[in-house]
């Protein structure tokens, strides 16, 4: 629904995806009951919500392109101008060539081949002053595209690789009745010794890069390995320890948790809520936006599966922010409600 709105604003959208987008949020303006008898073309209720506080968050970001929106129009005889130019540098060329360089002597009657065809030396120049224009011009038009579609197949790499842990999760989650959990105190109280748990369970390959972001300094060191358990209690006490939980939860975040009204560290259960973040792009040290990409995009995958782009990391819906909680601090949620995603190394 996220990319929906985006090709809304942008009008990007054929008519029939336009229509749908704002038959949502008619939907929702009017306050009309999105349950029931729906076509399968209309927005399901759980997508609808919340539209009109997501569409005006993109409006407020779209404002600054608004001034670059229109073309700017050449100025008259431009490409004339241009031409001119080049010819007068070809030209110039051409004379300097032949000003520093003597004719070569004549071969020998016996030897001299048939004439090859002339060419101009300010023809030849100009052929390739225009070839290497053409170039530049190329490359200057492509490489913004080539740089959309490499992030873009950056960004489905790593929604497969979150869906993936989703599926782990639930597995572990469906045998165990509750997600992996660390302790409340101690340690290994991480939020990242959820990776060797699930490799205890072989529910996680130790090295197969599922938990690396592509680009990413793990991803690119290629020695990137999901400690055991054993591991991790043998360096208790190191300077090892240290080394290992910063690195066990790879580049995702995993919950905190919450505590209860006693500041009892609970179990993380599957309620299989869909707003609910149960993992995400690792924070960076200040909590403010996901390590990797400063610039606001953030993946995040929910209790019931669910993987979504957010370009926010305050949740439009209640305010929420994905990685504090809601004391502000980088922390357990203080309720069952208050969802916290922290690094491999943050304690709950």
């Amino acid at each position: 629904m996220q990319d929906d709105l985006i090709g809304y604003l942008l009008g990007a959208l054929d008519a029939d995806e336009s229509a749908r987008v704002q038959q949502a949020l008619d939907r929702e303006a009017s306050g009309a009951s999105a349950a029931g008898g729906e076509s399968s073309s209309e927005i399901p209720a759980a997508d609808a919500q919340h539209l009109q506080e997501r569409l005006a968050i993109l409006r407020s970001a779209f404002e600054p392109l608004e001034a670059d929106r229109a073309a700017e129009p050449a100025p008259p005889g431009l490409a004339g101008r241009t031409m001119q130019f080049v010819r007068s540098q070809a030209t110039m060329a051409a004379t300097v060539h032949a000003a520093v360089h003597e004719p070569p002597p004549p071969p020998s009657p016996a030897l001299t081949p048939e004439p090859a065809p002339m060419v101009p030396a300010s023809r030849s120049i100009l052929d390739r002053l225009l070839l290497g224009a053409t170039a530049i011009a190329a490359a200057v038009l492509l490489a913004p595209l080539l740089l959309e579609t490499i992030e873009d197949s950056r960004t489905r790499r790593v929604e497969r690789k979150l869906g993936v842990l989703g599926g782990a999760l639930h597995g572990y989650g469906d045998a165990h009745r509750e997600y992996p959990t660390p302790p409340p105190t101690g340690p290994l109280s991480r939020a990242g010794l959820y990776a060797p748990t699930l490799v205890a369970e072989h529910r996680l390959k130790a090295d197969d890069g599922t938990l690396l972001v592509p680009g990413s300094g793990l991803s690119q060191s290629g020695t990137f390995r999901i400690p055991s358990r054993e591991e991790l209690e043998k360096a208790v006490g190191t300077e090892r320890l240290e080394m290992l939980v910063r690195q066990m939860g790879g580049d995702f975040g995993y919950t905190l948790g919450h505590r209860d009204a006693d500041g009892e560290l609970q179990a993380v259960r599957n309620s299989r809520r869909g707003h609910h973040p149960i993992m995400a792009d690792a924070p960076a040290d200040h909590g403010l936006h996901a390590v990797h990409h400063p610039s606001g995009l953030h993946h995040v995958l929910f209790e019931d599966g669910r993987v979504q782009r957010v370009f926010d990391p305050t949740f439009a819906a209640d305010r929420d922010h994905l990685y504090r909680n809601h004391d502000g601090n980088l922390a357990a949620g203080l309720d069952a409600d208050d969802s916290a995603i922290g690094g491999s190394h943050h304690q709950p």
